[in-house]
């Protein structure tokens, strides 16, 4: 990945750096970006049988590989709201209960630039009679996946290893 940009977005200057991948830096204009990460969230949702819906991505990054529903918090929402706003949107189905679960940082590349997150999951309960409608550019299908031990996990062909960590974060503490 290269977070270089090649010229300065205020001053059109080339002389732009990316200080240690935290900061960028124009000494024409002083313009000055810092690096922050990005925060998003992840969705644990099991059903009566203990099982967990993973999504199988639709788009990059990791098309066709597994992932639990989530997605970016945007601009003055909370990590919960965005939890309700990302499950109606990917799965069109509404969360009854929604807890805490844990945090792991994680790195997401798409189109060429590597963004740093920190990714809080969630434990998420839906209606038993929950009909998914899929967001097709986002989930191309679900799958209820039997998760009982690591070795289960492992098998997935897990988009994140944020997610990867969470989930055994969770078979551990369930």
């Amino acid at each position: 990945m290269n977070n270089n940009f090649k010229f300065c977005p205020i001053c059109a200057g080339r002389n732009i750096k990316l200080i240690n991948n935290r900061r960028w830096e124009c000494p024409d204009c002083n313009f000055l970006l810092y690096n922050n990460t990005a925060t998003a969230v992840g969705l644990i949702i099991t059903n009566d049988s203990g099982q967990v819906l993973l999504e199988v991505r639709a788009k990059e990054p990791k098309i066709n590989f597994l992932d639990v529903p989530g997605g970016f918090v945007e601009f003055d929402e909370t990590p919960e709201n965005t939890c309700i706003r990302e499950c109606n949107e990917e799965l069109g189905v509404d969360i009854t209960s929604l807890k805490y679960l844990c945090s792991f940082p994680n790195t997401y590349e798409y189109k060429n630039f590597e963004y740093k997150t920190c990714d809080l999951f969630f434990i998420a309960t839906i209606a038993d009679n929950s009909k998914f409608k899929l967001q097709a550019d986002e989930v191309s299908n679900i799958k209820w996946c039997d998760l009982k031990n690591h070795q289960d996990l492992e098998k997935l062909p897990l988009a994140f290893n944020s997610a990867y960590r969470a989930l055994d974060f969770y078979l551990k503490n369930k």
